[in-house]
């Protein structure tokens, strides 16, 4: 498997560099357009959490760790904070459909987490230590009459 690395300050001005290095890498692979573009929703989701919520308890800001894992058809994405983490089981709980929701009735939290299971094959959350988000999209295979 090839793994392209990245590590970025957590802040919001770094993530396009994110998106641009996620492009450069699903491109190579032979993701389509669409897929993209549902892959950088899905990690640029996944980065802003880690800037809101991945400080460590020093008050400085941190660092994001960023993953691009490409193999047996696949691209793993991994984004790596050292925050305190959060309980994912109960932010996937609340990650329902936002069906006939008023903006004004929208509750925060859990959106993100709905966007990325919703745009990607995979999400795998682990909190052991600070808060590592793995994100799997698999190539589909074009067929042409």
């Amino acid at each position: 498997m090839n793994v392209v690395r990245l590590k970025i300050p957590a802040t919001a001005e770094y993530l396009d560099i994110v998106r641009l290095s996620l492009y450069g890498v699903a491109t190579k692979l032979g993701f389509s357009y669409e897929d993209i573009e549902d892959m950088k929703v899905a990690v640029s989701e996944a980065c802003n959490n880690a800037v809101l919520h991945g400080e460590p308890d020093s008050g400085h800001a941190g660092q994001i760790e960023i993953s691009y894992e490409s193999g047996d058809g696949k691209l793993v994405v991994k984004v790596k904070d050292d925050g305190a983490g959060f309980n994912y089981q109960e932010h996937s709980e609340n990650a329902a459909p936002l069906t006939g929701a008023s903006p004004s009735e929208l509750q925060p939290g859990g959106l993100g987490i709905y966007l990325m299971q919703a745009l990607m094959d995979e999400v795998v959350v682990n909190t052991d230590a600070g808060t590592e988000v793995t994100l799997v999209k698999y190539v589909q295979t074009q067929i042409t009459d």
